[in-house]
């Protein structure tokens, strides 16, 4: 882990073969939860879609950072 002239390793850029693609943003997130339909059957997670789309801005909120926090993890 030793990165000349960089004291620190959170400074390092990172260096991968895919193209970085910005973290969604809040209007995407708010965007496709409007976009989902309601009445589809449970996905592997059990959320019921008219759950997240009847949540309210806190809900949306953590959902978003906890969605940013897995993207940025990959």
């Amino acid at each position: 882990m030793n990165v000349h002239g960089v004291n620190d390793v959170r400074q390092t850029q990172k260096h991968t073969a895919e193209p970085l693609v910005p973290d969604p943003s809040v209007f995407e997130f708010h965007l496709s939860i409007e976009n989902t339909k309601s009445h589809i059957s449970l996905s592997i997670d059990q959320i019921p879609a008219e759950l997240i789309k009847a949540g309210s801005r806190t809900i949306r909120y953590e959902i978003h950072k906890f969605i940013i926090s897995i993207w940025n993890k990959e």
